[in-house]
């Protein structure tokens, strides 16, 4: 008797998941294969786009989240619905992120508390995320498009300098759009007394790729561990057991980002070179080596090049472009000098700077000071002008990671 409820729980289980994915699914991917089936066979097109519900890869992952965990025993099931709902629509973070587990905001749900100091952190934290969007990951988007065009007419414009500049500057921008988001998600939490976990640690001073995953969209990477990394056998059964396993995680990230071939191999490329130091014993020797951060810098520009390409094709001519074509540093030198400005100078120095654990560094510096609360209201009110002020010019963009 016992056995058979276990068995019916666990398939209870496997239906829930089943059906959670199936939708995802059907929004996401079918418009994919139909037409990759369309022009491998010559169909007629028959199927209309379907629209993509936007944030529903982040509320999928947290709904199978909340019923595995059920299942496992870790928190108890909510009674109440219009709860569950709540949890799974909160609107500070169902867009773009962070992936919130119910287990870490199961006490705010059931008794939620406002305090004075957490309302103005959240402000803070909110105004520097807002800054970062509108001021900077807008700002060297411009860049990026101009520098790391997507068209070959528009590659053979640009010498090999300025399409590293421009993958440099791509790399800046998604990093600074999607750390914007968490930032302001957890800001907003903060105001309405919710608690929500960091969703990046500073990724771009990694000195491996499997480091850079530890600090890179925690919450997803967080996730594909417990849920589908360790399921598997994790790290358990052998070193070709663990290669096969972080292939397989790696692909689910590619697919879970987007639907096109690209995402596939980006997935992949990251996977490659996390079994590559698995195998090798990497991250441990490259840790706090200098060879190390260049490695995976070198590792993450290349792969985001590949993320940022509409197809295969074209990722192809990305690469060989950016690979390729080296000139004598004289004749360097005086192309990137062609591309670069003060401006450009003065955005990128400002992105790389929010890219390094400076601020940490001289905020322990600068909090025993009397006259830090001012000066903090007053840089806060700011940036917060700056921010209408971008926002007033036209030059909005959407978050790159709402349409994942």
């Amino acid at each position: 008797s016992l056995v058979g409820s276990e068995m019916c729980i666990r398939d209870s289980l496997s239906l829930c998941v089943a059906l959670v994915l199936l939708v995802l699914g059907i929004f996401k991917y079918t418009g994919f294969l139909m037409g990759n089936l369309q022009s491998l066979f010559g169909w007629p097109e028959v199927i209309p786009q379907i629209v993509l519900p936007i944030g529903i890869s982040f509320y999928t992952f947290q709904l199978i989240s909340y019923v595995v965990d059920v299942y496992r025993g870790g928190v108890r099931a909510q009674k109440k619905y219009w709860i569950l709902l709540l949890y799974a629509s909160l609107f500070h973070q169902c867009i773009a992120g962070p992936i919130v587990r119910y287990r870490d905001v199961a006490q705010d749900l059931a008794k939620r508390q406002v305090h004075a100091e957490e309302v103005s952190r959240g402000v803070s934290r909110f105004t520097v995320g807002l800054a970062k969007k509108a001021v900077l990951a807008n700002s060297v988007a411009v860049l990026a498009d101009r520098w790391l065009p997507m068209t070959t007419e528009g590659l053979a414009k640009i010498p090999t300098a300025g399409l590293w500049l421009g993958g440099l500057c791509y790399m800046l921008q998604i990093y600074l759009d999607f750390s914007a988001y968490s930032d302001m998600a957890i800001g907003m939490g903060l105001m309405c007394g919710f608690h929500y976990k960091e969703n990046f640690n500073y990724p771009y001073i990694a000195s491996s790729v499997t480091d850079f995953w530890r600090r890179w969209h925690i919450s997803l990477s967080a996730w594909f561990r417990d849920y589908l990394y360790i399921p598997l056998g994790g790290n358990r059964r052998g070193i070709l057991r663990t290669m096969a396993n972080k292939l397989l995680v790696f692909l689910a990230t590619g697919l879970w980002h987007g639907t096109g071939w690209t995402f596939v191999l980006w997935g992949l490329w990251h996977g490659l070179l996390s079994c590559m130091e698995t195998a090798l014993q990497l991250p441990g020797k490259l840790k706090s080596r200098w060879y190390g951060h260049v490695y995976a810098l070198f590792a993450v520009i290349l792969g985001f090049a590949v993320f940022r390409a509409a197809d295969v094709s074209q990722a192809g001519a990305l690469l060989g472009a950016m690979l390729t074509g080296f000139s004598p540093d004289v004749v360097c030198r005086a192309a990137l000098l062609a591309v670069l400005s003060r401006r450009t100078v003065l955005l990128c120095a400002l992105s790389l700077a929010l890219c390094l654990p400076l601020w940490p560094w001289l905020q322990k510096k600068i909090e025993p000071l009397r006259i830090w609360n001012a000066l903090r209201g007053c840089l806060m009110l700011l940036l917060f002008v700056l921010c209408l002020l971008a926002l007033a010019s036209g030059s909005f963009q959407p978050f790159i990671y709402a349409s994942f």
